[in-house]
């Protein structure tokens, strides 16, 4: 196969930090490229290098064969270089279609001809199985349909290189499997893909080749047939992986929470809940298991006080909670790690140490007055503290939250809800799009918390996430409650029909 991209020496550096230090890369036309490597690894610095968002220190970029600075998002754009990002760039009001032509150059007539441009995109669409209405809004389709307008989007762009980042992180089994064959029907017309995964089934599935990146150098590059999940996982991490197994909770302490016969929107069967009823003690890990849509979210809401019951109660240390909002939950004891961490459990703009503080910011040992008088030395203090201690690797507590990797930005939310010492921790897909290193890290981390007497309720889309981590599991379907077991042997067959709606004796 022909070479389609070279970086080479690709050195990007912020002060004395350097996120990529001395890289090569090459990728050949028609073959599926992973990069692979811990959060803050540089593969995302690399790729915004290669997508014109940053520029290099040191080190050049050759396209085709021909040398090719890539001063812009419009120069790649324009040199056939494309990116679908982790987190959907569309704008959920505009339909597909107004999404997918927005910003594009290939229409540079007064009008639009619409009726041509989507008879262009359709062809384009069925040519690679990217089907999708293009008249619906962004809002009513499907995660794995938006995935798909981003493709068809760089496609129409001109796209010849195509960067999938964590294209899996949020995606049904089935919607993977249906990604895998578009990326199959893009190499095998020439195109190249640089596949960024942290899954090394689906690496191992995918890939032509592997590149492992560890503290912003290029290790090695293997070719999938010679390379093994235990390999590349040590070669990522640099050291010994021991397969982690972690001792369930022999009894349950008092209750912590308490929901009885709990129902919100119990009409809708895949974001309601009805006549749910739930306990959680302390010491206690509850894993919620289903798929995704079956009320976890609304089950994440309603104990941590963004939504109140239409019916039934919630307690917590047996005081009914139901009218209250998410700060008395709060003060009540309650940490939470939400499913989405952009939307939910960051703010961007702001710094490190502010994400750290932002639930603690009335506490007397970082203000006075109650919050109105910060006390700013105690503030950097506690934060330096803190991202020692949970291993957050930034520049310092003051770089902006955004500029920091997904698992680094995972680590700012643990510490802030963990170093509370909660009653109850809600943590929703925890160790989603985390790369092996950081997810055991989690891990060990809620089951510390756990050992300390914290109850846990544990919602995850990771089947044997739950089945490793949880005392007791409750399976989810349409809203309602279906099986609960028990997490010392768990009856995995069971479990599984009763995740799919077909109920079995529980345990």
């Amino acid at each position: 196969m022909s070479e389609a991209l070279r970086m080479e020496r690709i050195t990007k550096r912020f002060g004395n930090f350097y996120a990529n230090k001395s890289v090569d890369l090459d990728v050949r036309a028609g073959e599926v490229h992973t990069l692979l490597g811990e959060n803050g690894a540089g593969k995302s610095t690399l790729m915004n290098i290669l997508i014109g968002l940053y520029q290099p220190t040191e080190g050049d970029i050759y396209l085709y064969g021909k040398k090719t600075p890539i001063s812009s998002p419009a120069v790649a754009m324009k040199n056939g270089i494309g990116m679908v990002h982790q987190h959907f760039m569309l704008i959920e009001a505009m339909t597909v279609l107004e999404n997918i032509i927005l910003g594009s150059t290939n229409d540079r007539s007064p009008f639009l001809n619409r009726r041509a441009i989507k008879r262009g995109l359709s062809e384009l669409a069925a040519r690679y199985g990217l089907e999708v209405d293009l008249d619906k809004t962004i809002t009513e389709i499907s995660v794995g349909e938006q995935q798909r307008v981003e493709i068809l989007k760089a496609l129409y762009r001109g796209a010849r290189i195509l960067i999938l980042d964590e294209p899996t992180a949020a995606l049904t089994d089935l919607e993977a499997a249906s990604l895998f064959d578009i990326v199959r029907k893009l190499t095998a017309d020439g195109n190249s893909v640089i596949f960024i995964s942290h899954k090394m089934r689906e690496v191992l599935e995918i890939s032509d080749r592997i590149t492992v990146l560890r503290h912003g150098q290029a290790i090695t590059t293997v070719a999938r047939a010679g390379a093994n999940a235990e390999t590349l996982a040590e070669t990522m991490i640099g050291r010994k992986i021991e397969k982690q197994t972690y001792p369930k909770a022999k009894v349950a302490g008092e209750k912590i929470l308490e929901l009885d016969a709990v129902s919100y929107n119990a009409k809708s069967r895949h974001s309601g809940l009805s006549a749910v009823s739930l306990s959680i003690g302390k010491g206690e890990i509850v894993g919620v298991a289903g798929i995704d849509g079956n009320g976890q979210s609304q089950l994440a809401q309603m104990v941590t006080g963004v939504i109140a019951p239409e019916s039934g109660q919630v307690r917590l240390n047996s005081r009914e909670m139901a009218r209250t909002s998410p700060k008395a939950f709060i003060a009540a004891g309650v940490s939470h790690i939400p499913e989405d961490r952009n939307r939910m459990g960051l703010v961007g703009d702001m710094s490190v140490k502010e994400n750290l503080v932002l639930k603690s910011i009335e506490s007397p040992e970082l203000s006075r007055a109650r919050g109105f008088r910060l006390r700013r030395g105690e503030i950097a203090a506690y934060a330096c503290r803190v991202k020692e201690s949970y291993d957050i690797r930034c520049e310092g507590v003051d770089q902006e939250a955004r500029s920091l990797s997904g698992g680094n930005q995972q680590k700012i939310i643990f510490a802030r809800e963990l170093e509370k010492n909660p009653e109850l921790l809600v943590a929703v897909h925890p160790t989603r799009g985390l790369d092996i290193g950081a997810t055991e890290y989690m891990r060990n981390r809620m089951i510390g918390a756990r050992d300390r007497g914290c109850g846990v309720l544990l919602i995850s889309a990771d089947f044997d996430e739950i089945l490793e981590l949880s005392d007791r599991i409750v399976v989810m379907y349409e809203g309602k409650i279906v099986g609960e077991y028990d997490g010392t042997k768990p009856p995995i067959p069971e479990i599984s029909l009763a995740m799919s709606g077909k109920t079995g004796n529980a345990e």
